[in-house]
């Protein structure tokens, strides 16, 4: 019966409490099927018989019941979460983009304290970057390339010996970094759960396209075309010739050797 009373007393408080938070919050982003654990951040808590976990609807994730050392799961989250009654500390499994905002731990007793608010951030690993030449480049000037994520690029120029650092942050927390070493161009894009790189040579990169400007450039393909049927012909016409050639004297030898007979 003290069990029971101690359970309604404190679903009655939660539904009274302020919902005014004064703590600060503490970012954490976490990886889209990872797990993340989040502390109280303090070793003194204030006597208390209830701490709870809620998340950002307000809905009790877990309730952990001092005097019997009880924990109450919320039933979407029963299989899902660890709680310690050590540490008071909270692990959240298999977060999804759903999962994303505010979470907080509270303490109720004689008074009600906040302890602790987290901003839960959950994003996808990120897609590796591309590094390809810019279509407007042409050969022989400085290498034109463009480093590209999946919702921001950076375009820049290889001078044939560097090229300029930069680094450029979407709204959405993912960064694109552009650097040069050496002869290789380097394009990394990152969130603050994953980062890819791509690495390539000048070589590799800028000569790619530099053998295909300049032919079609100065010599259309219909002038290309004509060129080599005009060869063709022509050796044709002097193969044939040649034959001819020796066939008549061949012919004037053997008249000869009958004459002398």
């Amino acid at each position: 019966r003290l069990q029971n009373s101690l359970k309604l007393y404190y679903f009655v408080k939660i539904i009274l409490m302020d919902k005014t938070w004064f703590s600060a919050e503490i970012s954490v982003f976490v990886q889209t099927g990872a797990s993340v654990q989040l502390d109280i951040q303090t070793q003194e808590l204030p006597e208390f018989y209830f701490l709870s976990w809620s998340n950002y609807k307000s809905e009790n994730i877990v309730t952990y019941i001092s005097a019997t050392k009880e924990v109450i799961p919320h039933l979407f989250y029963k299989d899902r979460v660890d709680f310690n009654k050590t540490t008071f500390s909270l692990t959240l499994k298999n977060m999804q983009k759903t999962d994303s905002g505010q979470y907080r731990a509270k303490t109720s007793g004689q008074s009600d304290n906040n302890i602790v608010t987290y901003r839960v951030s959950v994003m996808d690993e990120v897609e590796g970057p591309v590094l390809a030449i810019n279509s407007s480049w042409s050969s022989p000037d400085p290498c034109s390339f463009t480093c590209k994520g999946s919702n921001i690029f950076i375009s820049s120029i290889y001078n044939g010996s560097s090229c300029s650092q930069e680094e450029v942050t979407s709204a959405d927390n993912h960064t694109l970094r552009l650097s040069c070493s050496g002869d290789s161009i380097m394009c990394n894009y990152s969130n603050p759960v994953s980062s890819k790189t791509q690495v390539k040579k000048v070589n590799e990169l800028c000569t790619v396209k530099q053998g295909t400007f300049c032919i079609p450039s100065a010599f259309p393909p219909w002038i290309i075309v004509s060129i080599c049927l005009f060869t063709l012909t022509l050796a044709a016409v002097i193969s044939f010739c040649i034959y001819k050639g020796k066939k008549g004297t061949m012919h004037l030898i053997l008249q000869l050797s009958y004459d002398t007979s």
